[in-house]
């Protein structure tokens, strides 16, 4: 398998792993995890990284950087996905944030497909894009990188999650080089009522 699942901070399964063995499982907002029989586990961790636009001096698009948010894992009874789970990083450490179902699981599952049969070793990663609200799978280049670090290079992947924003078409794989200055043009703030831009 071309994908390099990175190394998870132990206290955020851990998180994780208390909240799924936690009554407050069963109260949960996610019917797959309310009505679930046997065990659960936790997979497929992979980093959440925000991403936002600097302002470029002399140009409207910014140049991008990131921050990890969080780690996202998929929650699994048997062979099937029922829900994800989140973590975000404290003053005090990593802790266990909610669980979730949607579109975004299935459209993570494809994803990951997707890279595993390009063949190439990637680290997958997620890069969220709050502002259009649009999430994708971040294929990093260089398989042994901290997870936690670094912003997109222009050779690594990124596809983008269904549902994505109009216009951008989800599970189509694309260079950063060419995706990221479309979404800084979105992310770039209106010119003022009576500037010249």
């Amino acid at each position: 398998m071309p994908l390099h699942v990175s190394q998870v901070p132990t206290p955020a399964l851990h998180s994780v792993l208390a909240a799924l063995g936690s009554p407050a499982l069963r109260e949960a907002s996610t019917p797959a995890l309310r009505s679930a029989q046997g065990p659960l586990s936790a997979e497929l961790p992979l980093p959440v990284h925000v991403l936002g636009v600097t302002a470029a001096a002399g140009g409207p698009a910014g140049a991008p950087a990131t921050r990890l948010a969080g780690w996202r894992f998929l929650i699994r009874g048997g062979e099937v996905t029922l829900a994800a789970a989140d973590t975000l990083r404290t003053a005090g450490g990593w802790t266990f944030s909610h669980f979730f179902e949607g579109p975004y699981l299935t459209s993570t599952e494809r994803a990951l497909r997707q890279a595993e049969l390009s063949g190439a070793p990637w680290q997958p990663r997620l890069l969220s894009v709050p502002e259009l609200y649009m999430l994708t799978l971040w294929l990093h280049g260089d398989p042994d990188a901290d997870p936690a670090d670094g912003a997109p290079d222009p050779a690594d992947v990124l596809i983008p999650l269904a549902p994505a924003p109009p216009g951008i078409a989800a599970h189509r794989p694309h260079r950063v080089a060419d995706l990221l200055p479309r979404l800084a043009v979105r992310l770039a703030p209106p010119p003022l009522l009576g500037s010249s831009a």
